[in-house]
């Protein structure tokens, strides 16, 4: 019975889905797949035959492979290795080299033999590739072909660099790269005009002649293209689907990136459900937007004929659940972020005690406060709420190089304008020029050079809070340690972080937090943030004002909550909207076009205030009153 109803629950499935409570747990489960796998091979004799990807998704295969070298003597001695691709041209030696990542991640930390390691080579000749592909493919077929082929998937659907187009008999060849693709791939780049357009490739005829193939996928970022993989129609704009002609592929995948399949997303069309109230609200949602009628239209053959017929049996009759989940909606909405005071707040997202509350927004970068709650921030000081901004990190690799040149010359110019010396200055700002000259890709500026950003980036903060009418003693910078370190690539979270964290939130004592609950964020910084505060309110937690201190997370940039999850939402006024986007304007070093822009090419502000639209839109579709733009906010419970 358990394996009919499994059954009944994946039958928009089309290829078998492993799905992992996190990325962490999935990695340890597919390397030790791997690590049985050669275990077994060396048993007899064999050497093990592995196809091998790169990208932040094995990370995590890689690490468990090297502990289980170290403390559990997984030896690699007979494992022979060919990687799936790399760029075109790449010298090995580059950090964005394919061999460069191999060597950090996995081969120069266990006891391969390098004749066994074999990378797509970067630096042929290109009327050489041809030959050097047919060898590759010849070297593979010479060995019996690949054991085990592990996998990630692209935006665009490409495994390897198999791009939209890619034909399934594919082999080996050299590709041009799909723009989406070279988007994503800038960061490491510094830059997408740096991303090379062309890289070699295994092609996915290669790919299928794997006796076993595992493709891996985290995060809530690939949940729409794992979708398309495991349940759309087979397709050469989708190159993963090709995967489900193959008996011997396995998806693996955290609980993000399997969170828009059938079964997890709209679980009612493939199963009964237990109807608590976060999945009543959803599918109410979802039904409203699926028959386009507002809530309170809903009739019982829109809930029959779309798969929620258990829930009009169970707890309908249907207008009843209708007025139910329309109330709990309209009860979202408030003009008044730190409660409405002497007003009965029993249906009211926030408290209406005490009158003016202490808060605290919690900004990862110095725009985020502004760009994600930047209505919400304005309207709690002029209600008379004791608001505290603080910046936690200066974003000072998020300024453009030709901004510290500028900013200095008018520092030289000031101090000569009031007879200063400017010796030293002009000093610094020559070797700061010439090191930008030949500056790399990713390369750390100099300490001064970071300075000076960082100076930017704080003055630009500094302007947009006291637009927002805080006073400057309200205005903190925390310049948390793990994230200064002039790299893209920052370090783990030390003591010092929390205890700089713990320290504010002793001094203010608030009675609400905003912090970035807006974990699309591409840089992980916002995560990163989130859970420092986490760590120092658990510190605190002995605190008698804790007990009084509400955690509201925000959106805004990168991602929005779910309608069915959004607890507080404070519509804005067109005149509000437009004070937003002015406090957003006095970050003018991420305006026009920002260093990391991230997929989305238009500006913060754009995409603020169209996310904002959209929201409200949302609610009025649902049939709820109109407004201009909504910011949402959903409770953390700690």
């Amino acid at each position: 019975m358990a394996r009919l109803n499994l059954l009944e629950e994946t039958r928009y499935e089309k290829l078998p889905v492993s799905v992992y409570p996190t990325a962490a747990a999935a990695s340890i489960a597919v390397a030790n797949k791997i690590a049985a796998l050669i275990r077994a091979k060396d048993a007899k004799g064999e050497k093990t035959v592995l196809g091998l990807a790169t990208g932040v998704t094995p990370i995590g295969v890689y690490n468990e492979l090297v502990r289980q070298h170290r403390e559990a003597g997984l030896s690699f001695k007979n494992v022979i290795t060919f990687n799936l691709d790399e760029y075109y041209p790449m010298q090995p030696t580059a950090v964005q080299s394919y061999v460069t990542f191999m060597n950090q991640h996995l081969f120069d930390k266990v006891d391969i033999d390098r004749k066994n390691i074999h990378i797509p080579d970067g630096t042929l000749k290109q009327e050489d590739i041809a030959a050097f592909c047919l060898d590759y493919e010849k070297q593979i077929e010479a060995l019996g072909g690949l054991d085990l082929q592990i996998l990630g998937i692209g935006r665009t659907g490409h495994i390897g660099f198999n791009e939209p187009g890619s034909a399934p008999n594919s082999g080996t060849r050299l590709v041009t790269l799909d723009d989406l693709t070279r988007t994503d791939a800038s960061r490491d780049f510094g830059g997408k005009e740096r991303v090379p357009t062309k890289a070699i490739t295994m092609g996915i005829g290669t790919i299928f002649k794997a006796r076993e193939i595992i493709l891996m996928a985290w995060s809530k970022k690939k949940a729409p293209i794992v979708k398309k993989a495991v349940e759309g129609e087979i397709s050469g704009e989708v190159p993963a689907t090709y995967l489900q002609l193959s008996d011997n592929v396995e998806f693996v995948l955290d609980a993000d990136a399997a969170s828009a399949l059938t079964r997890f997303d709209t679980p009612w069309l493939v199963k009964d459900c237990v109807w608590d109230n976060t999945l009543k609200k959803k599918a109410v949602i979802w039904l409203s937007g699926k028959v386009n009628k507002p809530i309170l239209k809903l009739v019982e053959e829109d809930y029959n004929n779309n798969g929620m017929a258990q829930l009009a049996v169970e707890q309908g009759p249907v207008y009843q659940i209708n007025i139910d989940i329309f109330n709990q909606i309209q009860h979202t909405i408030t003009g008044w972020p730190g409660g409405k005071p002497g007003a009965d707040d029993s249906q009211r997202p926030e408290r209406a005690l005490p009158a003016q509350k202490r808060s605290i927004i919690f900004s990862p970068h110095p725009d985020d406060d502004v760009i994600s709650m930047g209505g919400t921030f304005i309207r709690l000081v002029d209600q008379g709420h004791d608001v505290h901004v603080t910046y936690q990190t200066s974003g000072n690799t998020a300024v453009w190089d030709d901004d510290v040149l500028r900013y200095t010359e008018f520092a030289i110019d000031f101090n000569k304008n009031i007879g200063e010396d400017t010796t030293k200055l002009q000093t610094i700002h020559d070797e700061m020029r010439a090191f930008f000259a030949t500056k790399q890709p990713n390369q750390p500026d100099t300490p001064e050079a970071r300075d000076v950003k960082g100076f930017i980036r704080k003055s630009e903060a500094i302007s947009a809070a006291r637009y927002a009418g805080l006073p400057d003693d309200h205005i903190h910078f925390m310049a948390l340690p793990f994230y200064e370190t002039g790299k893209v690539k920052k370090d783990p979270v030390s003591d010092i972080d929390i205890h700089l964290t713990v320290d504010l939130l002793q001094k203010v004592k608030p009675h609400q937090i905003f912090a970035a609950g807006d974990f699309a964020d591409p840089h992980g910084t916002h995560v990163v943030c989130f859970n420092i505060i986490l760590k120092a309110l658990k510190q605190l937690e002995a605190e008698p004002w804790i007990k009084d201190c509400w955690l509201w997370m925000y959106r805004g940039a990168w991602q929005e909550f779910d309608t069915y999850e959004i607890e507080m939402a404070v519509p804005l006024s067109p005149a509000e909207v437009i004070r937003k986007r002015e406090a957003i304007f006095k970050h003018q070093s991420q305006k026009d076009k920002a260093v990391f822009p991230g997929e989305d090419s238009r500006e913060f502000w754009v995409r603020a205030e169209d996310r904002n639209r959209e929201t409200a839109e949302k609610y009025d579709n649902l049939g709820l009153s109109e407004y201009a733009a909504m910011e949402a906010f959903k409770r953390y419970k700690f």
